[in-house]
């Protein structure tokens, strides 16, 4: 497994790249420096990706590596003169020491580091396949894309016959580390995850603890508390499997910082230019961090509007009252709610109930432990001591206020029960508790962070040394770290009042997708033509076939069609020879010459049993083209005339 991730480490560079190269140089030419630059320079990356996938969608350029380098290009250009002419090199206001910087990066890799562990031990191969209802629909619109040249947010829906915006940034940046490298979709898909868990997050959340604070130690430790708690990023990799949430989510501390910044931007502190020059600058980074958050997912918009509003209110409440910020807080209050009644009536629904009592919600909070995990003793404690130290500061109250928040939706998600309100509060995450819980280490990890930097103070006041008892306490979090990843090296997902029993990219005989049925589907093109369509019931792991082969494998997604001649084939499709209706419903789908036969499917959340597409054998009107066992081809010829 080792020597299978180290192979793949030029793909994972690669997606790095992609991912944070040009947004590197745009924001390095619009005067930008380290932390601040790299923590948000997966911010302009994505929305330059996605920006650019519309564009070239709009003007008719076909979306491939030269495209995108092109347009990376006339970007970077665009950021030089605007650098130039705004004059937007920042003065540093105090040169960086030395071992701020080594305390501030050995805490990122020591995060980074136990994150990677984590999230390999888990996929476990570079090419395993997440077997999960989403991977289905997502992996399938990378090829796609790969077909269509187009990674628009309006067109790439149309893999499953849609129309209109889907977001698609974790689409197109990945569709790109396909083309670059010429590596599988599997492959680029884990590629593109390691860099959201390992690098684009523990970076982020740094960037916003120090941004809050001011304090670098207060980031290091941040960033060794980047991996503390399953909810993210592990979760998101593991429950979906949801790359479009994980992908927004792990934007959003970057994305806050910024706003966090606008005010030294304008009043031209902390060594920025200021005036007019400042405030479009601020203005510049803060619409692309939202461009950027709603490309990869628009829910992520509501936690991050929601984050810097409690912010804003807690900025204006501690300064002399002047009724033009009041006035500004209470229209974006407005237009946050506004965006919000949007998103949540845009969704399917409330798909799911509540599954704890008031109280044991509020322990959850208290403990760490949502979603029935165990609870995290050791970030639950730094946690409390962070509130403390947080009501203490009124510059750093606000973060008990978003705690607060994000715990509130924790606590609806989890506890209640009306459906009218937990639609109208929940509907943007389909009232999903693992959605919810993914949100709560944006809060946590500063808090908990806090209050690490808060104890090594302490300690620091009995050992008289500070950068000592720094180094001493964040190495023992550490310690205590990797031994809880010594002690549970796989972290497995909460399912229900239980755990899964493995991995949910294991590929065995009883997954989703068997290595058997995986091999089948990668040799479809020696069977069948080009042009032809092949049924499959898409609750088994033939919905795959179309990423897996490049064939019209249909449908590809997880849902089958909600139609009444997908009724006819899912229950009477081997009956095809006695029954006209079949054939009638088989027209409906453009007569596929073939069907894949993977068994009947199972009875699961988002799965179908289907018994009319299996069990040809000896059925007249079908002829086996290839396989034997659990996995068969099948030519329909019942209907040709």
């Amino acid at each position: 497994m080792i020597g299978d991730w180290i192979a793949a480490t030029p793909v994972i560079l690669a997606a790095a790249a992609i991912i944070l190269g040009p947004g590197a140089a745009v924001l390095a030419l619009l005067g930008m420096r380290g932390l601040r630059l790299w923590g948000l320079a997966p911010v302009v990356g994505t929305v330059t990706v996605g920006g650019l996938a519309l564009v070239l969608d709009v003007v008719g350029i076909p979306w491939t590596p030269l495209s995108f380098l092109a347009g990376s290009l006339l970007l970077i250009v665009s950021a030089a003169v605007a650098g130039r002419v705004l004059n937007l090199r920042r003065t540093p206001a105090r040169p960086p020491l030395q071992a701020r910087t080594a305390l501030l990066v050995a805490g990122i890799a020591v995060g980074a580091t136990l994150i990677l562990v984590r999230l390999v031990l888990y996929i476990e191969g570079p090419d395993n396949i997440s077997q999960t209802n989403d991977a289905v629909f997502h992996l399938n619109a990378l090829r796609y894309i790969l077909e269509t040249q187009s990674a628009s947010a309006m067109e790439v829906s149309g893999v499953i016959g849609g129309r209109g915006f889907y977001p698609a940034g974790w689409h197109g940046i990945t569709s790109l580390v396909v083309m670059m490298t010429g590596t599988s979709i599997p492959v680029a898909a884990n590629a593109v995850a390691v860099v959201i868990a390992v690098v684009i997050w523990p970076i982020g959340i740094a960037l916003l603890a120090r941004t809050a604070t001011d304090d670098d130690s207060v980031a290091a430790a941040a960033g060794v508390l980047a991996g503390a708690l399953h909810t993210f990023p592990l979760l998101m990799f593991q429950w979906g499997v949801l790359y479009p949430n994980a992908l927004s989510t792990a934007l959003i501390p970057a994305a806050l910082s910024a706003v966090l910044t606008v005010p030294r931007w304008v009043r031209g502190t902390d060594g920025w230019p200021g005036g007019w020059r400042g405030a479009v600058a601020a203005a510049t980074v803060v619409l692309m961090s939202i461009g950027a958050i709603g490309i990869a997912q628009p829910a992520g918009l509501l936690a991050f509007g929601l984050l810097s509003l409690v912010w804003a209110t807690f900025a204006v409440l501690r300064t002399p009252r002047r009724w033009v910020p009041v006035l500004a807080v209470v229209v974006l209050w407005g237009a946050l709610a506004g965006l919000w009644v949007v998103l949540s009536s845009s969704t399917s629904g409330v798909h799911w109930d509540p599954f704890r009592g008031n109280l044991r919600a509020l322990a959850d909070v208290v403990l760490t432990a949502h979603l029935r995990l165990p609870p995290a003793i050791l970030v639950s404690v730094l946690t409390l001591v962070g509130i403390v130290a947080a009501l203490r500061s009124p510059r750093l109250r606000w973060l008990v206020g978003a705690w607060l928040a994000i715990s509130a939706l924790y606590v609806a998600v989890a506890a209640v029960d009306r459906e009218g309100l937990r639609t109208l509060l929940l509907g943007a995450w389909y009232a999903d508790p693992y959605r919810i819980s993914a949100l709560v280490p944006l809060v946590v990890i500063p808090l908990a962070a806090l209050g690490a930097a808060t104890i090594a103070a302490g300690v620091a006041a009995l050992v008289r040394d500070r950068g000592k008892a720094q180094w001493l306490t964040y190495a023992l979090i550490a310690v205590l770290l990797v031994i809880g990843i010594v002690v549970r090296p796989v972290q497995q997902m909460p399912e229900g009042t239980s755990f899964d029993t493995k991995s949910r990219y294991a590929e065995d005989a009883t997954s989703y997708l068997s290595p058997a049925e995986r091999a089948f589907l990668e040799e479809l093109p020696r069977y069948v033509e080009e042009d032809a369509r092949i049924l499959v019931n898409p609750s088994t792991g033939g919905a795959l076939g179309y990423m897996l082969s490049g064939l019209d494998v249909f449908p590809r997604t997880w849902a089958p069609p909600r139609h009444l001649a997908w009724y006819t084939l899912a229950d009477g499709l081997r009956d095809a020879a006695d029954d006209p209706a079949v054939c009638a419903a088989l027209a409906e789908y453009s007569d596929p010459e073939y069907v894949l036969d993977f068994g009947p499917g199972e009875e699961a959340p988002g799965r179908y049993v289907m018994p009319g597409m299996t069990g040809f054998a000896g059925e007249d009107g079908f002829e086996r083209v290839a396989g034997s066992g659990p996995a068969t081809l099948w030519r329909i010829t019942a209907c040709t005339p």
